[in-house]
């Protein structure tokens, strides 16, 4: 299957960042995350969102949206009335961050890049997780190397690690990430239980929505290849998926004949986007391969947070966590009635 081709603007191959720009971009992103993600995890949980842990502690009847896993067989045989083994979050996080720079990411039409739009995901995650000893790593690629960067404590590794994803270069030929074997690579060697997040678009196994105007759409889509890989880390560790969106990639404008380059296979096709039909047989496609995208990380059991290159992302993070909370409040608290 193929990916959504970035459109008709020219990717420039050159380095990530101006050089002369990085430090004052990263120090920007850095206050900006601080200014408006401090306070939300204010308490004891030391993660994105409280983590089900995996020390044992007490039983609680069961509640709409837990995990069957956790059912305590032996209490809900005793009362007749189901519960779960509820367990106590870790008061140390690991985590690991899965980093998607392949030749999808270089592009963006409205704000920013879809790549840029990738460190503030970092900024954000790294900020709220690497407190009171929590470590973070990471796994990257950009669809030529992928390399790994050991899980470390404290705010200098944390600015570190993003410096050296944001001086990652680009692919200089067209390429594409297996994101399946960078998961597989925190599967095998087991790593310690924590917050794995993937950021990606998560386009390498779905079918792309220029397919469908050209006619190549296929009558039934198997689930990406990395759905597997990432179900199997749900068994030990909590899933944040933050997948990175560009408008252009859900609707096409009415610009004429335009030639469409597929970056990551370089692949080409002409496409006439004044045709009506044609920006609807798109639109059509791209909706569908994005719920495609959003049942398989259901699947998995991973959080799932959109960011846009045409949106506030700071502001969809803020909104995520505070939801993420209040649900796992809610859960909870239905149980303890």
């Amino acid at each position: 299957m193929t990916t959504p081709p970035s459109g008709p603007e020219v990717v420039d191959h050159g380095p990530t960042l101006d050089t002369a720009n990085s430090d004052a971009l990263l120090r920007r992103l850095e206050l900006t995350v601080r200014n408006k993600l401090d306070g939300l995890l204010q308490g004891n949980y030391q993660g994105l969102v409280p983590g089900p842990g995996s020390e044992a502690g007490e039983s609680r009847p069961y509640a709409i949206g837990d995990d069957v896993r956790r059912m305590d067989w032996a209490v809900t045989a005793r009362t007749d009335e189901p519960h779960i083994r509820q367990t106590i979050a870790d008061r140390e996080l690991e985590t690991w961050l899965v980093v998607d720079l392949s030749p999808s990411m270089d592009f963006g039409t409205a704000r920013t890049e879809k790549r840029e739009l990738v460190l503030a995901a970092i900024a954000a995650i790294t900020h709220m997780t690497v407190r009171g000893g929590n470590r973070v790593g990471a796994v990257v690629g950009n669809g030529e190397q992928t390399y790994v960067v050991p899980a470390r404590a404290g705010r200098a590794h944390a600015r570190h690690l993003l410096r050296r994803i944001a001086d990652t270069p680009r692919a200089h030929n067209s390429g594409r990430n297996d994101l399946a074997a960078m998961l597989e690579m925190l599967r095998r060697p087991q790593r310690r239980r924590g917050l794995v997040a993937v950021i990606s678009d998560f386009l390498d196994s779905s079918a792309g929505a220029l397919d469908a105007v050209g006619g190549a759409n296929r009558k039934t889509q198997q689930p990406p290849v990395w759905e597997r890989p990432m179900r199997g880390l749900s068994d030990r560790h909590q899933l944040l998926a933050v997948e990175i969106l560009d408008p252009r990639e859900l609707e096409l404008p009415a610009a004429g004949l335009v030639t469409f380059v597929d970056t990551e296979t370089g692949r080409q096709l002409e496409v006439q986007t004044s045709d009506r039909k044609v920006r609807a047989r798109y639109a059509e496609a791209a909706v569908k391969q994005r719920e495609q995208i959003a049942s398989s990380l259901r699947h998995a059991g991973a959080a799932h947070l959109q960011l846009r290159t045409d949106r506030d992302w700071i502001t969809d993070v803020v909104r995520f966590v505070i939801a993420r909370r209040r649900f796992v409040v809610g859960a909870v608290g239905a149980g303890v009635r």
